[in-house]
């Protein structure tokens, strides 16, 4: 059973019952509740990045979070910040004695640290290259964010901050995920004025974790599958059972069902009905069944090697536990 330890700091809590949210954010103090469990997060999920809605909204990356159903996937949203000129510092899971321990993110003058996972979309693991502030006003860089420029006019292009893509999903700072330490410049962020979460962002966490309970009743496990087959995809890439052209028909193929999940979502009041979930779950049986085939692909010659006696003992060994390994997982 997963372990979770909640650590909750009396006075904190006594000025947030106290504190209206506006009024806590300008005395700058971080709020939050840590969480620590000794269970790694899935890897983080392909999804498409939807327009920004209207000029002077930030992009806040999704996030995994926890709850008594286990993880589950709180959305990215564009919102406000709390007045212009602030800027978004994602939370993120880091390892630290024995657990996995959550960072909140928070709003700031500058991008602090957090924890070198690459969220995406301006977000690559060290600051954010997504837009700046400009005279008062925001400006896009849609080199790596989805603005509709017909609506905003306020954008700029720069594609030297574009990275080479790379299949490093990993959610989490530490052995395992991303080996990275705050620069000293994340350092002095860290120790700036910091901002609450506006009521538009915590509204979006509340009903991920309402829609964790709901979902079937077990918690949502569309969700769930979905971190469990991004992470077999993810095992294959670094195992090089899967080649580049199948790693991204099967990360295009998990993007289309993560859409069609969102878009569900949305339609009926972020609930999914029982045909949509029957139908998302079929589609997940079909991605599940391709990463197997894809990912056995190379197992099945290793083993029929090892079957004919072309390799040493050592290496049929190995074949036959990857067979085993890599089974089918529903």
């Amino acid at each position: 059973m997963k372990k979770m330890r909640i650590v909750r700091n009396s006075l904190l809590t006594l000025l947030l019952c106290a504190v209206p949210m506006t009024s806590f954010a300008q005395i700058g103090v971080g709020i939050g509740i840590g969480v620590s469990v000794h269970v790694p997060p899935p890897p983080l999920p392909v999804y498409v990045q939807p327009p920004c809605p209207t000029p002077g909204y930030l992009w806040t990356p999704g996030y995994w979070a926890y709850g008594s159903p286990g993880f589950y996937w709180v959305q990215g949203v564009w919102v406000a910040p709390p007045h212009p000129g602030l800027l978004w510092t994602p939370g993120y899971w880091g390892f630290a004695g024995g657990a996995y321990a959550w960072h909140a993110g928070y709003w700031g003058p500058h991008v602090g640290f957090y924890g070198g996972v690459n969220y995406g979309f301006g977000y690559g693991g060290v600051g954010f290259v997504g837009g700046m502030w400009r005279g008062g006003v925001f400006r896009y860089n849609t080199a790596v964010v989805n603005v509709n420029t017909a609506v905003i006019h306020n954008t700029y292009i720069d594609r030297t901050v574009v990275v080479q893509r790379n299949f490093n999903h990993a959610s989490f700072n530490g052995p395992g995920g991303v080996m990275a330490r705050p620069t000293a410049q994340d350092r002095i962020a860290m120790n700036e004025q910091h901002f609450a979460p506006t009521s538009a962002q915590v509204a979006g966490m509340n009903r991920a974790t309402q829609n964790s309970r709901d979902f079937f009743g077990h918690g949502n496990q569309v969700n769930s599958r979905q971190g469990n087959q991004q992470q077999r995809i993810t095992q294959g890439v670094r195992s090089g059972q899967l080649t580049a052209g199948a790693t991204r028909n099967l990360e295009n193929r998990a993007s289309s069902i993560n859409r069609q999940a969102q878009s569900d979502r949305a339609a009926n009041g972020g609930y999914l009905t029982g045909q949509q979930r029957q139908q998302i779950s079929q589609r997940q049986n079909n991605l599940s069944r391709a990463i197997y085939n894809d990912k056995h692909s190379a197992n099945n010659a290793a083993a029929a090697a090892a079957r004919q006696g072309t390799t040493t003992q050592n290496e049929r060994w190995k074949a036959r536990r990857a067979e085993y390994r890599h089974r089918p997982q529903r």
